[in-house]
């Protein structure tokens, strides 16, 4: 799902809320979360997961086309951690799981 699609069913979802402002907020929220990990605080959502920063040290690499050796620079990553809730949902039996094109299909 990108950025567009969740402003498009959050917007549906609640008809008393313009997609403009939908946006807003869904921009506010992201944005807050990039700084504070930019700032190296962690961000837990509850039921979610956790993003947090990590930082991997400088290594040498291999161009795999040419097999020259490549230094390459210490970085921070995201990393990012499921909820228990989250897991839980990700590792239903196939057949336990609903289609949400199938769910939406029945709904209406």
């Amino acid at each position: 799902m990108i950025r567009s699609e969740l402003v498009t069913r959050i917007a549906a979802q609640n008809p008393h809320l313009y997609a403009k402002d939908v946006e807003a907020v869904v921009n506010a929220i992201l944005d807050k979360m990039t700084d504070a990990l930019v700032y190296g605080c962690r961000v837990e959502l509850r039921d979610f997961g956790t993003f947090a920063i990590r930082d991997r040290k400088a290594r040498t690499g291999r161009n795999p086309l040419s097999g020259q050796v490549v230094a390459v620079a210490a970085k921070r990553v995201i990393h990012f951690k499921p909820g228990k809730t989250m897991r839980a949902r990700l590792n239903l039996k196939p057949e336990d799981q609903e289609c949400e094109a199938d769910r939406l299909l029945r709904a209406s």
